[in-house]
């Protein structure tokens, strides 16, 4: 009897947390969900009529959104062979025995805590401008001509800048999986007289799996939501234009709060499938 009292009790006191949680989640949802049934307009808010699944089939049909498809999955498979390949190797090096290791592994993590904006921004006017920018300075030293990365490369540039923001979280998942690598598996394998190719690969690599799947499917769940980075730099066009951009361009330029919101419902839509998907694949990895 107590049992059941403390625990309807328990239940009490955690209620009113779980129902707020619920409602600042519900809420937004449905109301984006109403509004993806509208033909809604900024600027003409009193002719709002509902049209079911219109918002849909147009954001589906709309010729921008294949290639917005296309760019948000070129952008999240190029960060993530750039940040796993990058990363086992950055972890691999901060795992060596260093005066400052600390400091260093600080450093090394610094890049991703600083906010989207001020990242792209930094790459934009210090980093990669064509002619006060760092690259161009170095390009100018060795008499080369400097690079307008945003015009000439601008996929490849916020590949750059979101690669380097995400490089350090998953060197750090790295690094940590590879800390826990056993002491006696290592001395087996000196003692057996392995090579660090071989060791790399049948040993370091396979004692890393969980983690790079980990790394995989957090990184994708954001990737697909990168915006700021493109805002920044190259504000859209057809070659970085992704998905939540175009979602951005329907409600801010457009006026279209309808289209908008049946667009981000199906971006939500997609990211579950692939977070389906990639929580399937771990957890397969897991078991095996």
């Amino acid at each position: 009897m107590a049992t059941r009292q403390t625990a309807a009790a328990a239940r009490m006191l955690v209620a009113p947390s779980v129902i707020l949680l619920f409602l600042w989640m519900i809420v937004p949802l449905a109301m984006t969900i109403y509004f993806s049934m509208l033909n809604y307009n900024l600027l003409e808010p009193d002719t709002a009529r509902f049209i079911g699944l219109q918002n849909y089939i147009d954001f589906v049909d709309d010729p921008d959104f294949i290639g917005a498809l296309i760019n948000t999955l070129i952008i999240v498979a190029a960060v993530l062979v750039i940040s796993v390949v990058g990363g086992i190797f950055v972890a691999l090096l901060m795992d060596q025995p260093i005066y400052g290791q600390s400091v260093v592994r600080v450093l090394v993590i610094a890049p991703f805590f600083v906010m989207p904006t001020v990242s792209a921004l930094i790459w934009k006017n210090m980093l990669m401008n064509p002619v006060s920018g760092l690259f161009a300075w170095i390009a100018t030293l060795f008499g080369l001509t400097p690079v307008d990365w945003f015009t000439n490369y601008p996929m490849l540039s916020v590949i750059l800048i979101v690669a380097w923001q995400w490089l350090p979280f998953a060197s750090l998942i790295l690094l940590t999986a590879l800390q826990s690598l056993d002491e006696e598996q290592k001395e087996a394998a000196t003692l057996d007289g392995a090579k660090a190719v071989s060791y790399f690969f049948y040993i370091v690599v396979p004692h890393m799996a969980r983690a790079i799947t980990v790394v995989v499917l957090i990184e994708t769940i954001f990737l697909l939501n990168v915006f700021a980075e493109i805002r920044v730099t190259t504000n859209g066009g057809p070659s970085t234009t992704n998905i939540p951009f175009h979602v951005f361009e329907l409600a801010v330029n457009n006026n279209d709060v309808g289209g908008a919101a049946a667009g981000g419902i199906v971006a939500v839509v997609l990211a579950n499938i692939v977070a389906v998907f990639l929580v399937r694949m771990i957890g397969k990895n897991l078991e095996s």
